[in-house]
């Protein structure tokens, strides 16, 4: 019987459903991007600043506050730990399967119930600062819509943004509201941004694997 969702898991499920929500409600999505642009407008709203960099610095920063959040509610120690007793577990599962020791897979199998229940709890624990994460990517990746939303010219803003356009292999000059590689510009650069920093940010923080 399958456990529960609790703790961090069960408030990431939440927060993934109003996260949903959100942005299948134009009104509701479109409001926290302009309520953002209040804030964020102001700082790049004059255009001297180059998307590329500002889609930079922008996943340089979740790429640090996720890492730090992951570090200080994740127990990575115990984690590793977890996952050293599984591959032995699974290792000398598979041993007395070629064996056909009868005795040793029952004494095995009572160990199982044991080493699943550790496992999920560690899947569990890795949920816990995704809610946290969240509440503050999504106003920021709802900002960047609203951007290209006005760049674009479905709506007018305070600002009129030109989000430009990004060089990339193969496909040359691309403006950034268009699509590269079946995804749109600017979320393909943020992604690229976002894995290669979150990398580096979390060697520098000695942060292990997930």
């Amino acid at each position: 019987m399958a456990a529960a969702p609790k703790g961090g898991s069960f408030s990431f499920l939440l927060t993934m459903m109003l996260a949903i929500v959100i942005y299948s409600i134009p009104a509701l999505r479109n409001g926290i991007g302009a309520a953002m642009d209040m804030i964020l407008g102001p700082i790049v709203g004059g255009g001297d600043v180059s998307w590329l960099i500002i889609i930079l610095v922008l996943s340089s920063v979740t790429g640090l506050y996720s890492s730090l959040l992951q570090k200080y509610t994740i127990d990575y120690e115990k984690m590793q730990r977890v996952q050293h007793r599984m591959r032995d577990f699974q290792k000398e599962f598979r041993e007395a399967q070629l064996s056909g020791d009868e005795k040793k897979i029952k004494k095995i199998n009572e160990k199982r119930d044991k080493m699943m229940q550790e496992q999920l709890e560690m899947s569990q624990e890795q949920f816990k600062p995704m809610s946290y994460i969240m509440v503050i990517t999504v106003p920021i990746f709802l900002w960047l819509l609203y951007v290209v939303s006005v760049t674009k010219g479905d709506m007018t803003g305070p600002y009129a943004y030109d989000m430009g356009a990004i060089v990339f292999p193969y496909l040359g000059i691309v403006n950034f509201v268009d699509v590269a590689f079946l995804l749109p510009s600017w979320i393909l650069w943020y992604m690229l941004c976002s894995l290669t920093l979150s990398q580096v940010i979390r060697k520098t923080l000695n942060i292990g694997g997930l």
